[in-house]
């Protein structure tokens, strides 16, 4: 069973910065994508950004320049480097991971438990 769990909110002001990771755990051989989404109240989950166990990242335009994904493949680790934040990122942030081979099978699709960002005016 894979389970992702995730670390780093909390309380910024606009403007400063603040660090999210998030680490799969269980007999993972490897993880194709992996991504961070987000929720505000009222509103649709989005995506924040992506990255391939390759390395190419995709980021939603709300977030470029600003924001920075990477990965640590060898301990499926993901993080977001979130810079110059905005009050309008106030969300929960959410870890996904993606096409996840194990030891006990394919998994399409997992999420984390959410972690909550809150940028004060």
């Amino acid at each position: 069973q894979v389970q992702l769990v995730e670390s780093g909110g909390g309380l910024v002001q606009a403007g400063g910065s603040l660090r999210l990771s998030c680490a799969a755990s269980g007999t993972i051989f490897s993880i194709n994508t992996m991504g961070w989404y987000r929720q505000a109240p009222g509103k649709q989950r989005e995506l924040v950004a992506a990255i391939t166990r390759g390395g190419s990242t995709n980021y939603a335009d709300s977030v470029k320049g600003r924001f920075t994904i990477s990965r640590d493949n060898a301990k499926n680790t993901v993080f977001l480097q979130m810079n110059s934040l905005k009050p309008d990122d106030t969300a929960a942030y959410y870890c996904n991971a993606a096409r996840i081979a194990t030891r006990d099978g394919f998994h399409l699709e997992v999420w984390g438990q959410g972690t909550l960002v809150t940028v004060s005016s």
